[in-house]
This record gives C-alpha cells, sequence and structure tokens, in this order.
C-alpha cells in the first residue's frame, strides 16, 4: 500500500479474497502501524456471528451482494476497533449458475463505499483483480479524506 498523510487503522473482511487484501496490506513494512486484523468469514454464520450481518440481509439481497459487502465493513471496523475496512463477498468463478460476480467495499463505519466485479480471467486472476481494486479504491478515498481534512 502506499503511504497516506494520516495513517488510519484498517481492518479487513473477506471471503472470496481469502485473505490476500490482508496480505497485500502485511507485504509493506510497517503495515503494524495501522493494520489491525483481518478475518475470512467464508460461511454466512462468520459473517453474520463475527460481523453482524443480519441473516435477513443474507436472505434478501444474497450473500454476494452490494448490501452484505457494505456490512461486512462496517462489522470489521465494529470487530477490530479500526476507523477503516475494505471487504470482499462473491463468487470468483462461474458455477452452478452462477456468473462471476465479486463484490468489494470500503470506508468508515458510516461512510462505505462498493464496486461489483464481473468480468471472468479465471479465479485466480479475478480475485488478484479485485485485490488490487479494492486497494486503489481504499487508497483514493484515504486521500480524499486527508484532502477534505485539510480544507
Amino acid at each position: 500500500m502506499k503511504e497516506v498523510e494520516s495513517f488510519r487503522t484498517v481492518a479487513t473482511a473477506e471471503s472470496c479474497t481469502g485473505g490476500r487484501i490482508a496480505a497485500a496490506i502485511t507485504a509493506k513494512s510497517g503495515a503494524s502501524r495501522y493494520f489491525m486484523g483481518g478475518l475470512v468469514a467464508y460461511q454466512d454464520e462468520v459473517k453474520e456471528r463475527m460481523l453482524g450481518v443480519p441473516h435477513e440481509m443474507i436472505e434478501q439481497y444474497g450473500v454476494v451482494s452490494r448490501q452484505v459487502a457494505e456490512q461486512m465493513v462496517r462489522g470489521a471496523c465494529r470487530l477490530f476497533g479500526t476507523e477503516c475496512a475494505m471487504a470482499s463477498t462473491g463468487y470468483a468463478e462461474a458455477w452452478e449458475g452462477h456468473q462471476v460476480e465479486i463484490w468489494v467495499a470500503w470506508g468508515t463505519e458510516t461512510e462505505v463505499h462498493s464496486m461489483c466485479l464481473r468480468e471472468d480471467f479465471g479465479r485466480v486472476k479475478n480475485v488478484e483483480v479485485a485485490t488490487k481494486y479494492v486497494l486503489e479504491k481504499y487508497m483514493e478515498f484515504c486521500e480524499a479524506l486527508d484532502k477534505e481534512r485539510r480544507r
């Protein structure tokens, strides 16, 4: 991760990226100054119990949805006591009638942004693309917060 003016504490809540967002963050020297931890919440029950994703939300929108990804960000902020978080949930490859659909989200408990990635480059590349994308969007978000704070 590229340096930002004021480090914010950050955590991850990952499903289809399986910890790769956290791995990318911790690959940088000094990450312990701002990275508090990550949770790989692969099963719905873990998303519900650990991240506070309501069961009704999963039933209504599906576990692969904008709503769940954004709730995972809020839940990770609460779970780890961080200012910010990043999250992923999705189908990293087509299977049983599902197409590739990866939702990534980033932000704070009160301001969350998300995006759906649907291009299919193969499972491994899809996860790489999602990881890189959410990290880039998170950095842009932090830079915008820095600009806002300087005003």
